[in-house]
């Protein structure tokens, strides 16, 4: 059984149990890291052409923007085959309720057809939102396994959660 770990994080300023709190290293990137140790696989990093701001706010303002408009971000590279993999974890912070609008970019270009979704989402108290419905329109074919929701305050501390919803669930 061979794991892809793809996921969207952003550092910088975030929101941080009621402040600002600028991190080096995004929540999301920490828990796809954890995913990897746990059960192995490979780690693909969705990253947009053009940079999120670092500023909380004016990159909030941007990610509303795009989720209005249905945006569907540039990326710096793009993943065009995932036939080899048999279980792919999707995350990504909950923006707006949803999954921030480049990984919808890259989800619509792929095939998942027989493949095992496990989706994992950091937030600040919103939890997985519509996300997972979301999902399920853009990787058609898959089947989903439960989601992971994580405060994301709280994932440096999340190793042990994360390692066993992972094992369980692949």
């Amino acid at each position: 059984m061979a794991n892809l770990i793809l996921y969207f994080s952003r550092a910088g300023e975030n929101y941080w149990n009621g402040s600002l709190k600028t991190i080096a290293k995004g929540n999301t990137q920490r828990v796809a890291e954890y995913i990897q140790r746990a059960v192995g696989g490979d780690l693909f990093e969705i990253r947009p052409a053009k940079p999120y701001p670092e500023g909380y706010y004016d990159c909030a303002a941007r990610a509303k923007e795009e989720q209005q408009n249905k945006a569907r971000p540039e990326l710096m590279q793009v993943l065009s085959d995932i036939s080899k993999y048999d279980v792919i974890f999707v995350g990504y912070p909950n923006w707006w309720g949803t999954c921030p609008m480049p990984v919808f970019t890259l989800l619509e270009r792929l095939d998942f057809t027989g493949k095992k979704i496990l989706p994992f989402c950091t937030n600040e108290g919103s939890g997985l939102g519509q996300s997972e419905r979301d999902l399920k329109k853009s990787c058609k074919g898959a089947r989903f396994g439960p989601g992971l929701s994580l405060h994301g305050a709280g994932a440096e501390s999340a190793e042990g959660r994360v390692a066993a919803w992972a094992k369980q669930n692949i």
